[in-house]
């Protein structure tokens, strides 16, 4: 099928033309027809980088009367740097389209500016909740006449605590508008959004609920905790023609990977919330021109990043929620084709990854970490392939050569080949030449008491519950286990899995005390600071085959300032 199939305009399918496209993708494929053709509201599902922004954007700008000067259509989406691309994509769909006008709304740009473009007549608003509730507050926007909504990564708007501003500015839209959700996943919430603000809906689905990309290949190492830096290097040099995107989980990690690589030469820079917008535009600029190798990013900088031809995701740690996993890996393998994603974990988090396989449903293949001698030799291999691939311009070089010939008289093509590739090669060598196996042993088999806790936990249901106190609190494993025990007195053969994040922890026991827990946690505190214990809505499931094991330990540090007033336990 071509995009002249798709009863488009001449107009959209020419411009298409000009951005290289020739077949639609499979969600274009499906929703296109759906939405120029009918009337009904549409949600729907396809991983990451299939093109979901041009399967509502073309028809969008189709159904759009151009010759009115008021805003018809908006797209809310998550990011300022999503908005920017959407917006992008929106204006080259448009280019032969006479009168359209599109416009980004989003914070950490001048408003004014916005302002100005939005009375000079935009028929589409691509936004970010916040601006966007901001300039209807304001009286700018008026979504009163709109005609064609679009709620883009809802899944992530909702992750990033956008509920309340969508719930006001659908509630400032006329009935009659057509709505169409779009998500990579489709969790609860966003399922409500679709009940409470969606009518007679159409649902397209292409590929499994919460799946990644089939092109994408999923690896993952186990090493210590220690040697996770290290690791990230030799993955990164065993890949000489690397062009990848690292996901940490903290800003601050972010940054102190980012200067930890700079230090080591590699052209890598870091992407996070707390740069300012110019910041953030420069990096992006680089990175898309290829003028960086790695970027290192946040999960929630890293949304909206567009770029062709990622050729890794590495996962320096798993992200909170399964779900995000599915975000990230899609950054690679974008518009058909193939990409890697790697996950490096410690022996503490094999549960977790799991995790993941379940809910995205994917098989991870776990690979040993490079040896020093693997990467020297792909290292050399691709320097050769590189200088044999190198075209030598006769008319402009040859007036320089025979001094050259000259120099290397009487050295033979064998030395001349070992020089220049001792000159080229040495830091490889010298770096690697007594490198160790950072690999895990193979460890010793479960024990009888341990094998006898697992079978215990696959006959009984768990319920998880959600403690407002994490790492960040320098709470430990045992810590949990003998307060869960002596507050409500419970055998520590009833807890199961216990994940300690940074802010907050997650613990699984056994359905048949699960309410006698809950009881006895009311007002209870913890190290001399009270916190929240409940169920945790988001995570109600049978934890088949869970063992009790310990938590991800972190590193305790001090924060200034963390004692709230009255000991007010912190939120997730």
């Amino acid at each position: 099928m071509n995009f002249e199939d798709l009863i488009l305009d001449e107009e959209l399918v020419r411009a298409v033309h000009d951005m290289g496209f020739v077949e639609p993708t499979a969600i274009q494929e499906k929703t296109i027809p759906e939405i120029i053709s009918g009337d009904r509201d549409l949600v729907g599902r396809a991983q990451t980088g299939t093109g979901k922004t041009a399967a509502f954007g073309l028809p969008m700008i189709q159904l759009i009367d151009h010759k009115l000067k008021y805003i018809q259509g908006v797209v809310i989406c998550p990011t300022r740097e999503l908005c920017m691309q959407i917006t992008r994509d929106f204006k080259a769909f448009s280019k032969y389209v006479k009168g359209s006008q599109t416009v980004a709304i989003y914070g950490g740009a001048s408003i004014e500016n916005q302002i100005r473009q939005i009375k000079k007549g935009a028929q589409i608003v691509v936004a970010t909740p916040g601006r966007l509730r901001d300039l209807i507050n304001r009286k700018v926007v008026s979504l009163t006449r709109i005609q064609y909504l679009v709620l883009d990564e809802a899944d992530e708007m909702l992750n990033m605590g956008f509920q309340e501003d969508i719930d006001e500015i659908l509630k400032k839209t006329p009935e009659n508008k057509r709505t169409w959700l779009f998500s990579a996943t489709m969790p609860g919430e966003v399922a409500k959004i679709a009940r409470n603000y969606m009518k007679d809906q159409v649902e397209v689905i292409v590929g499994k609920k919460n799946s990644s990309a089939d092109n994408i290949s999923h690896v993952n190492y186990i090493i210590k905790e220690k040697d996770r830096y290290r690791a990230l290097k030799r993955i990164i040099d065993y890949y000489p023609d690397i062009y990848g995107l690292i996901f940490c989980r903290t800003r601050k990690e972010t940054q102190t990977a980012a200067e930890q690589l700079i230090k080591d030469g590699y052209d890598a820079e870091s992407l996070h919330g707390d740069l300012s917008q110019g910041q953030r535009d420069k990096v992006m600029q680089r990175f898309r021109e290829r003028n960086l190798q790695i970027l290192v990013a946040t999960d929630v900088a890293a949304r909206g990043i567009d770029v062709k031809d990622i050729t890794h995701v590495i996962n320096y740690r798993l992200p909170d929620e399964p779900d995000n996993y599915t975000h990230r890996c899609g950054r690679t393998a974008r518009a058909g084709k193939s990409g890697v994603s790697i996950v490096l974990m410690n022996v503490k988090e094999k549960r977790r990854l799991s995790d993941v396989e379940r809910k995205v449903g994917i098989k991870f293949r776990n690979e040993k970490v490079p040896s020093g001698n693997s990467i020297c030799t792909n290292q050399l291999y691709a320097m050769v392939n590189r200088l044999v691939a190198t075209e030598v311009n006769q008319e402009e070089i040859g007036k320089f050569l025979p001094p050259v010939f000259d120099i290397l008289d009487g050295i033979t093509k064998e030395e001349l080949i070992q020089k220049f590739v001792s000159m080229e090669f040495n830091r490889f060598l010298n770096y690697y030449k007594n490198s160790v196996d950072i690999n895990i042993k193979p460890g010793k088999k479960m024990s009888r008491k341990d094998q006898k806790q697992r079978e215990h936990f696959e006959q009984n249901d768990t319920q998880r519950f959600f403690m407002s106190a994490g790492a960040r609190d320098d709470i430990k494993h045992g810590t949990i286990v003998r307060f869960l025990c002596d507050k409500a007195k419970i055998k520590s053969d009833k807890i199961g899995k216990i994940e300690i994040m940074g802010e907050f922890t997650l613990f699984d026991i056994e359905k048949t005390v699960a309410e006698k827990v809950l009881k006895s946690m009311k007002g209870v505190s913890l190290d001399g600071r009270k916190v929240n214990i409940k169920f945790d809505e988001k995570k109600k499931f049978s934890s088949k085959g869970a063992v009790k094991r310990k938590g991800t330990k972190r590193k305790s540090r001090k924060r200034r300032d963390r004692r709230s007033p009255k000991g007010s336990s912190s939120s997730r």
